[in-house]
């Protein structure tokens, strides 16, 4: 058990499963990618963590940039999304671009960015996440491309995923406790 601010939170995924689960999104990709070099954007802050681990494991050549997107406040998404770009936008036109994503839930964050992305005209968009909660997804004509793993809807920490901005530090991801 790890406490962050007034909440308990209770092992869910070991450090050794999520090594595994980034292995298989990284080979799929490799495979779908073969012969391109393609741009992944992770959304901080969240991804840097998956994303770091995710480019090592690639085993085609790619590139990284990253854009900031934030929605969530304490253990809720506020339904606001604010999103900057932090790099040269004219990367998105000259490679295939791979949505890179620690958590996808209700799926607004990468709704409202999607159009963002779109308006560069990237030679393709995918979209990859270490967790998915199929539950709280609300965008069925949506396709995630790369699932790490589909678990639960309930809210989890660490490998990245913050709780007030405190608990990215774990190497393993936590599940809040009931």
């Amino acid at each position: 058990m790890i406490t962050l601010h007034n909440k308990q939170f209770k092992l869910f995924i070991s450090q050794q499963q999520i090594k595994e689960y980034v292995k298989q999104v990284a080979a799929q990709i490799s495979r779908d990618f073969k012969g391109q070099t393609p741009l992944l954007l992770p959304l901080l802050n969240g991804a840097f963590i998956f994303a770091a681990d995710l480019m090592r494991q690639i085993t085609i050549d790619s590139q990284i940039a990253f854009a900031r997107a934030s929605s969530y406040q304490g253990t809720a998404s506020t339904g606001k999304v604010h999103f900057d770009l932090l790099f040269n936008p004219d990367l998105l036109r000259r490679h295939p671009v791979i949505l890179v994503e620690d958590i996808i839930d209700t799926g607004h964050t990468i709704a409202r960015i999607l159009p963002h992305l779109q308006q560069y005209n990237p030679p393709a968009i995918k979209i990859a996440c270490l967790l998915h909660k199929p539950d709280a997804f609300q965008y069925p004509d949506m396709k995630i491309d790369y699932i790490g793993v589909n678990i639960e809807n309930k809210f989890v920490v660490g490998y990245g995923l913050d709780y007030d901005e405190m608990g990215r530090n774990y190497p393993d991801i936590y599940q809040l406790a009931e």
